[in-house]
C-alpha cells in the first residue's frame, strides 16, 4: 500500500529542487535530501563539482543559499567546511596587507566578498605604489635643481656651510 502525499506538500519540494537544480540533481546522485542540507554536504557538492569552475559554482552555491533561506533553515554556505571548500577552488590569496592572523579570516569570506576585497586592495596598493614612485621622482628632480643651483665648480657639502670659518 502507498503512502499518501499531501500535494501541496509535494508541489513546494519540487519548487525546492527547481530553485537549485544542480545541488538537487548532485544530492539525488548521491542519495542526499538537498534541503535541509549541511555544510559538509555543500562542500562535498563544491569538490565534486569544482571541474565547472567557481563563477558557475558560485552561482549553485547561491542558489542552495537561497533555496535554505527562504524555507527558513540556517544557510549551510556560510563559513565552516563549505567556506573553505569554496575558498580552495577560488584561490584567492588574501591581501598582502592584512595581519597574518587576520588572512585565515579571508578564507572564511563568502567568494564574491573574497574577490572584492582582494580587488579593492590591489587597486589600494597601485595607488600607493604610483604615489611613492612619483614622491621619489619629485624628491630626485628637487635635488637636481639644487645641485645645479649651486653651480657646476661649487661642491655642496652641507656641513661646510654651516662651519664657521675660524674652526
Amino acid at each position: 500500500m502507498r503512502p499518501t502525499v499531501n500535494p501541496v506538500l509535494a508541489a513546494l519540494a519540487q519548487a525546492r529542487l527547481r530553485a537549485a537544480p544542480m545541488f538537487a540533481k548532485w544530492c539525488e546522485l548521491n542519495g542526499l535530501l538537498p534541503c535541509p542540507a549541511t555544510p559538509a554536504h555543500v562542500a562535498r557538492f563544491v569538490a565534486d563539482c569544482a571541474p565547472l569552475g567557481i563563477e558557475r559554482l558560485w552561482l549553485a552555491v547561491q542558489e542552495i543559499s537561497r533555496l535554505h533561506v527562504s524555507a527558513g533553515f540556517a544557510d549551510p554556505t556560510l563559513g565552516g567546511v563549505a567556506a573553505k571548500a569554496i575558498s580552495d577552488l577560488a584561490g584567492i590569496e588574501p591581501p598582502r596587507s592584512w595581519p597574518a592572523d587576520h588572512k585565515q579570516r579571508f578564507k572564511s569570506l563568502p567568494y564574491d566578498l573574497q574577490v572584492y576585497v582582494a580587488a579593492h586592495e590591489a587597486r589600494r596598493e597601485n595607488v600607493l605604489r604610483r604615489a611613492q614612485n612619483e614622491a621619489a621622482s619629485a624628491k630626485r628632480k628637487l635635488a637636481a635643481h639644487f645641485k645645479n643651483e649651486a653651480g657646476p665648480n661649487e661642491e655642496t657639502k652641507p656641513d661646510e656651510s654651516n662651519t664657521p670659518p675660524d674652526a
